[in-house]
């Protein structure tokens, strides 16, 4: 798996993948997919969904490890509220 493009962990049932400039993973649980795909998706459904939407999905993580005061290092994992107010920004967020 390729932090960087992101991909399925079976182990915690998330997709996980680096924001942008961020050493730390972020993580999206899979009730987090169900909530923003409005059914209960697969891993190839949550990667697909997360792969058109990636831009958003990036604002989200560095919204949130701004708003967090994360280290660079630190993990952090997005919620679906995180996810659906990038959806609606399309400009970054910090």
């Amino acid at each position: 798996m390729d932090g960087g493009s992101g991909g399925w962990r079976a182990d915690i049932d998330a997709l996980v993948f680096q924001p942008p400039n961020h050493q730390g993973w972020c993580a999206v649980h899979r009730l987090a997919f169900r909530t923003l795909l409005g059914w209960s998706g697969r891993p190839a459904d949550c990667v697909a969904f997360f792969a058109a939407r990636r831009p958003a999905f990036d604002r989200a993580a560095v919204a949130k490890i701004v708003r967090c005061g994360l280290r660079p290092t630190m993990n952090l994992h997005l919620t679906s509220r995180d996810v659906a107010r990038a959806l609606e920004s399309p400009v970054a967020t910090p």
